[in-house]
């Protein structure tokens, strides 16, 4: 499959997944690319890719943002050891949701997540694309592709 096509799939699975799971208002902005390394000093969550779409996923954002939809989802702000928790549970929601919807036509698994705290670089691609969906009242998360192709 051409890498656009690749690219224009998962980004409106994405889409479809943030807008089934997160209960806000959203803004979708404009992707860009990524050269490496990837810096962040927040928190995020790392997932693994697998079958016709290969890759990584990193949903990025506050630990304010992540403690907000905590909070709208669970009833209660979300801090230490259980923000980190429900970061992993969210990455796993969205990625999952956004590999259901992709299921018609593409054989797509995830693997579990892994949560990355604090300020971290990545490296090990050489191009991203970041997709920024601003939630209202809670900022807004990166969703970044390093996808193989």
């Amino acid at each position: 499959m051409e890498s656009n096509a690749v690219l224009t799939k998962v980004l409106n699975g994405t889409i479809l997944a943030v807008k089934s799971v997160l209960p806000f208002s959203l803004v979708i902005q404009k992707p860009s690319f990524l050269r490496q390394p990837f810096e962040q000093e927040s928190i995020s969550v790392l997932i693994g890719m697998t079958g016709d779409i290969r890759g990584r996923l990193i949903i990025e954002g506050t630990n304010e943002s992540m403690s907000k939809i905590g909070e709208s989802m669970f009833g209660m702000p979300l801090e230490g050891e259980m923000l980190e928790s429900f970061a992993a549970e969210l990455g796993n929601m969205l990625a999952g949701n956004m590999t259901t919807s992709l299921a018609a036509d593409t054989i797509m698994d995830i693997t579990p997540p892994t949560v990355i705290v604090g300020k971290t670089k990545l490296y090990g691609f050489n191009e991203a694309i970041n997709l920024p969906i601003s939630l209202e009242g809670a900022g807004t998360l990166h969703f970044i592709f390093m996808i193989e192709m």
